[in-house]
């Protein structure tokens, strides 16, 4: 059974928040995660301060403040770096390079991807919102390490198919479909099917076929 707004309160997960573009990603995550009373356990990295001031006019403390706790990223004695504190899983949004290459290889450098280590040993989803093009080998080479282990990496691709009409609803629709991946429905996916005879997605045959 899908986890609703009304059921959630119970389930905590980890937001990371790198130093990659799209930090857009983190912060509405950490709204709609707030708005289904989903507890959040929030780490940004230092570049991730950086990315901030110039994709926004947010303050570090105003992103801060819309997680139930937040923990510097040399923090490394928090309680998101234990195993044995309860956690749904993680997601990091958006993921840097580095942030995957440090989870793909253990070698974690920060709390980021010491929680995101922690929740793999521990067999919890991680999933990374991965924001880089174009791929090189050796970028490739760490995804497939890091789905080897056990993560989810899911870069942030639009989804036309919902005929969106604003950034917001593309942004909505992909974070929807990640944290479908949670067992979470916060009502931002427009899903293929569920609109037959409306506008937006349809199911079924085409008109113009035979």
């Amino acid at each position: 059974m899908a986890i609703t707004p009304k059921t959630a309160a119970r389930r905590r997960l980890i937001v990371g928040i790198s130093g990659a573009s799209g930090i857009v990603y983190g912060i509405r995550l950490l709204e709609l995660l707030r708005e289904a009373e989903v507890e959040t356990h929030l780490v940004m990295t230092r570049s991730a301060e950086i990315t901030l001031a110039h994709e926004t006019g947010r303050k570090a403390a105003e992103v801060r403040a819309l997680a139930d706790c937040s923990y510097a990223n040399e923090d490394i004695a928090a309680a998101i770096a234990s195993g044995s504190f309860p956690i749904s899983g993680m997601i990091v949004a958006p993921c840097s390079i580095r942030s995957l290459s440090e989870i793909a290889t253990g070698v974690t450098a920060g709390l980021l991807s010491r929680a995101a280590d922690v929740c793999l040993k521990e067999r919890r989803r991680v999933v990374l919102m991965v924001r880089e093009t174009p791929l090189h080998a050796g970028h490739l080479q760490s995804m497939l390490r890091v789905t080897e282990i056990g993560a989810i990496v899911y870069p942030p691709v639009p989804a036309m198919y919902t005929q969106p009409s604003s950034v917001e609803e593309l942004i909505d629709q992909t974070l929807g479909r990640v944290l479908d991946l949670f067992g979470i429905d916060v009502g931002t996916v427009r899903r293929w099917g569920e609109n037959c005879g409306k506008t937006g997605p349809r199911s079924g045959r085409a008109e113009n076929e035979d």
